[in-house]
């Protein structure tokens, strides 16, 4: 059960996920919240994965981005988390591109999102290290810091996206997620 400190810390975050639903053509578009289990503001780790998924697209203004989220992709993270000992309340799961994807992600959307994660990183004040979940959240984090004209310099740790389709090596990325956000976590130690 979350304490109404911690839902305030989530609430927060999710006047954030209000603010990206509108584009800057002024047009609609789908942005899951944040989950209410979550570290919220208070997160020390950043869970960063490349946009909303088609399960969560499906529960539409009920979706959440969350290890709860049926499909493969999360319980696969969910299994790496509980195995590397990060708690749930330590950290947030985001996506770099917060909205909706019709097509193939383009230039124009990680450097959009990009800027989206430059406003999330402003308003996670305790955050020690982010974790990247594939090639597009880890090159949205990298052009942030190295765009941005005053980043916020974090240890950013890079795993291969849980996803089944990304499942060559399924023993290898498994143990890869564990030891990311095992370090993930020891950043916040130290």
């Amino acid at each position: 059960m979350s304490t109404p400190e911690e839902l305030a810390d989530v609430r927060s975050l999710n006047g954030l996920a209000e603010t990206w639903r509108t584009a800057a053509n002024g047009s609609r578009r789908f942005v899951p919240s944040f989950d209410p289990r979550s570290g919220g503001r208070s997160s020390r780790v950043l869970v960063l994965m490349q946009s909303p998924g088609p399960q969560t697209i499906a529960a539409a203004h009920a979706a959440i981005c969350s290890e709860d989220n049926p499909g493969p992709t999360a319980a696969a993270f969910r299994a790496a988390r509980i195995e590397s000992g990060l708690a749930r309340g330590e950290y947030v799961r985001w996506n770099l591109i917060p909205w909706e994807l019709p097509d193939r992600v383009r230039l124009a959307d990680i450097d959009e999102g990009r800027h989206a994660l430059a406003t999330l990183l402003a308003a996670l004040p305790t955050l020690t290290a982010i974790v990247t979940y594939g090639t597009v959240a880890l090159d949205g984090v990298m052009r942030h810091l190295t765009l941005d004209e005053h980043p916020r310099l974090l240890p950013v740790i890079a795993a291969p996206h849980p996803s089944p389709a990304n499942g060559r090596h399924r023993s290898e990325q498994h143990f890869r997620s564990v030891q990311a956000l095992r370090l993930a976590a020891l950043a916040r130690q130290t």
